[in-house]
Formats: C-alpha cells, structure tokens, sequence
C-alpha cells in the first residue's frame, strides 16, 4: 500500500528505531509498537480490532493530515464502513497512534488518547475446495462449526461463503447459531470443576442448546474453543478440533483429535496436536476421516473373517474327532489355514483402499462395539453353512463326487471303513500315487494287504 501511494516505507523504517513491542493478546485483540525516531520522539503505534480498539480513540486525522477531534458524524461513517467491509468477508484493523513523553510499560500507558490513523480491510479468500470439504462433512454426519476472532459480521459473511451456514440465514431472536465469545461464556455458564477430571461446562442443559444451534463462534478466544471441547465431550461426542497457535495447545489436547497447520502452526501446537496437516487445508481433514472409516469397517471385516474361519475349524475338528476318533485336519493343515489362507486374505481385507461412499454414512458412535449383532450373525449362519458343507464332504463325500476312483486311489475317510483298513490302504495309494515304490498291480495289493493284516 505504501508503495502505490509512492512512499518507500524502508527509509522511513531505517531512520526510526523500535524500543518496545507490545504482541498481539487474543484477550485485548490488539498489539503496539513502541518507535523513536531520531529526533527522540516517542510514538506508540497501535493496531487491533476496531470494536475493541475504537473506546480508546479520541481523535482521527483528517484529509488534511491534522489531528481531529472524534465526532459523532465521524464516529458513525467508521461503523458504517466497519459494516460495510464485515458485509464483504474483509476482516478489518483499526490504526491508531499517539506521541508520548516516555516509553510506556503496561497496555494501561496506552489505552488512552489514541489517534485514529485509517481503516483498513483485508480479504482473506477461502482456499479451493473448502465448499465441497464442508459439505462432504454434512454428507458424513459431522458437525463443522467455525470459530473466530473476527467480528459477528464477518464472521457470517465467511461462514455463507464457505457453506457453514445457508445463504438465506438471518439472525433472528433466541437463534443460537450465531454468538459471540463473551455471550456464549455467560449462556453455559463457563467451566466447572476446572482441572479435575470431573471438568465440565457450568449449564449443560444450555449447552445442549448450542450443541445443536451454534454454527459460528465470532470474536472468540482460544479458551472457548478448550470450553466448547469441554462440552461436546461431556456429551460423548466425538472432537476434532484445529488451531495453530500457542494458546489453541489446550483445546487440541482436550479434543478427542486435534489437528495442527504444519506451516503456520507453532511447535507448542504440533505437540499437543495428533495429526499435523502439511498443506494447512481443512480439506485434509475429510481425506483424514475417510481413511479412518475404511481403517475402522477393515478392522471389522477381518475379525469376522478370522472368527468364522476358526469357528468351522474348531467345530469340524471336535465333529470329526468324536465322530471318526481322529481329526480331518492334521496340524500340517490347520498350520497352512491359519500361515496361508488366512494371512492372505486378512491382508486383502486390510489393504482395502477407501471409498467416496464412506463419507456418505453418520459416523460411529464413540461406544459403538467393534464386533456388532450383525457380525455375530453373519459369523454363525457362514460358519453353519460352511460346516455343513465340509461335513456332507466329509461323511458323504466318496457316494457324491466318487473321490475313491481308481484315478485318484486317495479315499475320503468314510465313518463305516475301520480305521486300520483305512491307514493301510491309504499308505499304499499314497506309496503309489507319488511313486515312492513301484507300481503295484491289483492282485500285488490284494496279496500285500492280506500279509500285512
């Protein structure tokens, strides 16, 4: 701006010297820099939100560039054209200085006869894709809520934009979908019980009003993002909750999930976050909850996999061992079941990429069992039919699928066959059949089964 209006704000800047800085506090919505320049002036400039910064302005420059006493008139142009910008989706920042005698050391020195310098307004637009994130969040059943530093104004503006709140909402009286910080600490009472684990907010039946109104939370502190996570839990939701600041770190920690930018996050918010968003875009979060469905219904298909797999051989191994005294499956077999058959297909079912469709069902409650009615009943009616096809193989086999053909000389074990018949016949069709000795004609087998018996 300084350098359209053909002012080269270097020079400037290398001729004053900064003697104090007082940072930004989310609190007062405010900073101020203390400059002396080389005369041994002392000037405190200050720049903040304009309803927080405009009580304590007393003058404003004029065309002219001559200090001004605040007027009415004056007074109500600046809010209409505070009104204007929070209209366009402009965040806006008041500018104001004074020239003191000393250099100040506390906000109390400053707040007081300040000079209005300009307004001004700053677009931020909505990155791309943030329209279709949030409303793949609604699709999915997940509650998006915004919450800002901005004034109310600006903060609806941005929420329309971005489909948090519909294009034709009007505020209206009793409607919680809109609320500024303050108002929404005083209508649930704040925290109760703070630090123990009995930690909640003070009026949970108000909170379950906003719970279920409260879209955008304007001119917010980081506090109410840690009492809002507060109370959604208290009622078993599951949170996620972003941030990037220092003072975010308390909310990301008491969320269920918290999520950190990883460029314009600090490092106190990475730690206490458990997932760090590389690119800072709220999209990531919807790729971020469809992998974890897909990881959740995986989880889900490979315990039913794995239970029914070991229900029919357990049954089969009992069944069969009462029944014939001796097991159909060897530990040979029951070893390449569990090692091969099922490593393979559990890792199939695990490796499963996700779909869109995922997105398209309300979540999971936070106490919903992993293993549902509905898995138990898939388990016992597979696990039913499997074994009654494995038993009519097992008993039925060789009269059904002629198994004991002289082609394939390997007989099914058959319940009426003695079992000892059943291992000498079956050596030597084995013997035979991998040609472990020579071939062996009818009436060789006959005379060698009636020596060994």
């Amino acid at each position: 701006m300084a350098y359209r209006m053909g002012y080269d704000y270097k020079k400037f800047r290398n001729k004053d010297h900064i003697v104090k800085i007082f940072p930004f506090s989310s609190e007062k919505k405010k900073m101020a820099t203390v400059y002396q320049d080389d005369k041994g002036a002392i000037y405190v400039f200050v720049k903040g939100a304009p309803d927080f910064l405009t009580p304590y302005c007393t003058k404003f420059v004029n065309r002219n560039g001559h200090q001004t006493k605040m007027t009415t008139e004056y007074t109500e142009s600046l809010q209409q054209t505070i009104v204007d910008f929070a209209n366009e989706s402009l965040r806006t920042l008041l500018l104001s200085y004074k020239e003191v005698s000393s250099v100040p050391e506390e906000w109390d020195d400053i707040e007081r006869d300040l000079c209005v310098l300009g307004l001004v307004g700053i677009k931020d637009p909505l990155r791309d894709g943030i329209q279709e994130a949030v409303k793949a969040c609604h699709e999915a059943g997940v509650r998006v809520r915004m919450v800002t530093g901005d004034n109310k104004r600006t903060a609806i503006a941005i929420a329309k934009e971005a489909g948090i709140l519909s294009k034709d909402w009007v505020e209206s009286e009793g409607d919680c979908s809109v609320m500024e910080g303050k108002e929404f600490r005083e209508f649930v009472g704040g925290l109760a019980n703070e630090g123990t684990e009995d930690e909640t907010v003070g009026d949970i039946e108000n909170f379950k009003v906003v719970r279920d109104q409260l879209c955008v939370l304007a001119r917010s502190s980081p506090d109410d993002k840690y009492l809002m996570a507060t109370g959604l839990k208290k009622l078993d939701h599951v949170v996620a909750m972003t941030g990037d600041g220092t003072n975010d770190a308390p909310a990301l920690k008491k969320a269920d999930i918290g999520f950190a930018m990883g460029i314009a996050g600090t490092e106190v918010a990475k730690e206490a976050s458990g997932i760090i968003l590389l690119d800072d875009n709220f999209s990531s979060i919807v790729t971020a909850m469809k992998w974890g469905r897909n990881i959740f219904d995986s989880i889900r298909k490979f315990l039913q996999f794995q239970l029914t797999v070991n229900f029919v051989a357990l049954v089969m191994a009992f069944v069969g061992g009462a029944v014939l005294r001796e097991s159909p499956l060897n530990p040979i077999q029951m070893l390449w079941v569990n090692l091969i058959m099922d490593t393979l297909a559990s890792l199939a079912l695990a490796t499963e990429p996700p779909s869109d469709e995922l997105l398209k069902r309300k979540p999971y409650s936070r106490y919903e069992s992993l293993i549902t009615a509905t898995m138990w009943r898939n388990i016992i009616s597979q696990g039913i039919w499997q074994i009654i096809i494995l038993g009519t193989i097992l008993f039925k086999g060789n009269f059904i699928i002629n198994l004991r053909s002289r082609n394939l000389r390997c007989p099914i074990i058959h319940p009426r066959q003695g079992m000892e018949r059943w291992n000498r016949q079956t050596l030597l069709d084995l013997l035979q059949r991998f040609r472990l000795t020579p071939s062996l004609q009818w009436d060789q087998r006959q005379k060698a089964e009636t020596q060994w018996s």
